[in-house]
């Protein structure tokens, strides 16, 4: 049963973060034109090597930067910061140098480089973000942002330069670097970090990076397991089944899901905690934002997610039908993506329509991250199927 306490929220009780679409247009155009540039040089540049499903994934990316770069300024400056260090390391590799042979490339620009800075930068973030909630210090809560911003943009500049990476042991071996376990988590703790800054800017509630962040921080430390105790930092040729344009869309998006489910979740442990805070007087509840706040922060998250993670789905039941002759086998990966997601369309059926707040759905919200994380990586490691490329 809901919450009828917290049923009766008022909307003045939300930050207003609202913008006319004329605002959102007149700041969003400056950046738009960036993109438009920038996409027509791609076009002119490579557009004689393109087919047309080339086409379509630069299309798609275009349109998600430019409504993502519209809604959130910040993103303006974060996507420059990560294109322009990453395409002066594919620079570096053109001429000539390699992580042998200069400091750049093998301190800061390689691929392996720019995640680990992610790491570090991110576990200091996390232990940043706990003292600032213990001690009530805006200074460190700054400095936790910041941290969380630096690693982010490390982990993407990472990215970015392995994928260029992966074209110089054989140029067939070319692919987006989200081919194995490594790949994945790092691309999962850079998106999960980047998603939870929007919300903390949009709902000015840094106090929560306190419970989001140590979940991302325990990701950083099974990356680091996979480094150093695996070598799965390794490039490898892509197995037939992966050799597809259609990865370029399906995983990523698949990611933007993750990544929202896992804010929601922490997010849903943040109200339970700091709801039982309050009722007995605790200093947490005076540190963390209000209960409705935490509510709506779960709610929209999970919407976002599920949107993405819909169309994932959608598109990987394509690529299945081309990869494996059918659109869906009941392949273990496939069934917990089927759990995941009726277990949120759930979710937003007693939000939306039954009109549910509360403590109830912060608790669907918090144990809604196991069914997620058996999903995303219990399958690869417990499980056989279709899907087993991403076994350790």
């Amino acid at each position: 049963m809901a919450n009828s306490r917290v049923e009766n929220w008022a909307p003045e009780q939300l930050p207003n973060t609202h913008r006319t679409m004329r605002d959102t247009i007149f700041q969003g155009a400056p950046w738009g034109a960036a993109l438009t540039l920038s996409a027509g040089f791609i076009v002119f540049r490579y557009g004689a090597q393109f087919g047309e499903w080339q086409y379509l994934v630069l299309l798609c990316w275009y349109l998600a930067l430019l409504v993502a770069g519209s809604l959130w300024r910040s993103l303006q400056l974060a996507v420059p910061a990560v294109v322009i260090p990453a395409l002066a390391a594919v620079w570096m590799y053109s001429v000539g140098q390699t992580p042998e042979n200069s400091w750049i490339l093998h301190y800061f620009l390689q691929g392996l480089a720019g995640a680990m800075w992610m790491c570090g930068l991110l576990l200091l973030a996390t232990a940043t973000y706990i003292l600032h909630v213990w001690l009530r210090s805006e200074p460190l809560g700054r400095w936790a942002t910041r941290l969380t911003w630096a690693g982010t943009l490390m982990g993407f500049i990472g990215l970015g330069v392995r994928w260029r990476e992966t074209y110089i042991g054989h140029p067939s071996w070319g692919h987006i670097p989200v081919s194995n376990l490594w790949e994945v988590f790092v691309l999962f703790c850079a998106s999960t970090s980047l998603f939870y800054l929007y919300y903390e800017q949009r709902y000015r509630a840094r106090a929560l990076g306190a419970f989001v962040m140590p979940l991302v921080a325990s990701a950083v430390g099974f990356l680091i397991w996979l480094t150093f105790a695996q070598h799965m930092d390794r490039i490898e040729p892509l197995i037939p089944a992966l050799q597809s344009f259609w990865m370029k869309l399906h995983v990523p998006m698949m990611f933007v899901g993750y990544a929202n489910f896992t804010v929601a979740s922490l997010v849903g442990l943040a109200y339970l905690l700091a709801t039982r805070s309050a009722t007995r007087g605790g200093a947490l509840a005076r540190a963390m934002p209000a209960p409705e706040i935490m509510d709506d922060v779960m709610y929209r998250a999970i919407a976002f997610g599920f949107l993405f993670f819909t169309t994932a789905t959608i598109l990987g039941a394509v690529w299945a039908a081309k990869a494996w002759g059918g659109f869906w086998s009941w392949d273990p990966k496939e069934t917990w993506a089927l759990i995941v997601w009726l277990n949120y369309a759930g979710y937003l059926h007693a939000r939306v329509v039954k009109g549910w707040r509360g403590t109830s759905m912060a608790w669907w919200s918090f144990m809604s991250i196991w069914v997620v994380t058996f999903c995303f990586l219990g399958v690869n490691l417990f499980l056989s199927g279709l899907h087993s490329y991403g076994k350790l």
